[in-house]
């Protein structure tokens, strides 16, 4: 049983052992970063909302006042058409 692999066992099986390595830890890597990835397909698409939308929300919510509502209004109306 002593030359069982007859002098080792060459390029080709150097080659394939190499290949499966690679190949095992990418799919570690792969798996891992699956697993641990905060970011899900659908929960992370922000809404896209029009700016008038904000404008009125922050004017709703007291953030800005009437003069600069207005003038932000306008500003935006302009830039539209």
């Amino acid at each position: 049983m002593m030359g069982w692999y007859h002098d080792g066992m060459g390029w080709g099986g150097w080659i394939v052992m190499t290949l499966a390595m690679v190949a095992f830890w990418a799919l570690v890597v792969f798996a891992v970063l699956t697993l641990f990835r905060t970011e899900r397909p659908g929960e992370s698409t922000p809404d896209r909302r029009d700016p008038m939308q904000i404008l009125d929300e922050r004017f709703a919510r007291g953030e800005i006042d009437e003069d600069e509502y207005r003038a932000r209004s306008s500003v935006l109306r302009a830039s539209v058409h």
